[in-house]
């Protein structure tokens, strides 16, 4: 509309102003969507480490299969860790 009064500058501002808002929107997006996955993924370690300490504190942690040890010594020595990264650095990487 204002193109056709022949506002152009105004058009210019206002596509300016538009892009500049969409842009900032995406990036809100993109780091919320990263801070709740980086928040899960704290929360599912300290419940695997939690977990791994009570098996350790009831002396059951040696009768698990020894995969499963070898991922929970993983766990307890890479807290900040994925769970995809942990599976790259068992002795038989996981992909």
């Amino acid at each position: 509309m204002l193109a056709l009064m022949g506002a152009n500058s105004s058009v210019l501002k206002y596509e300016d102003i538009r892009v500049l808002k969409e842009t900032k929107n995406n990036i809100n997006r993109k780091v919320n969507c990263e801070t709740a996955n980086l928040k899960k993924t704290v929360s599912a370690a300290v419940s695997q480490i939690q977990a791994i300490e009570k098996l350790k504190k009831e002396r059951r942690f040696k009768s698990l299969p020894e995969n499963l040890r070898e991922i929970a010594e993983v766990r307890i020595e890479n807290p900040d860790a994925t769970l995809v990264e942990l599976g790259k650095m068992l002795s038989v990487p996981i992909r």
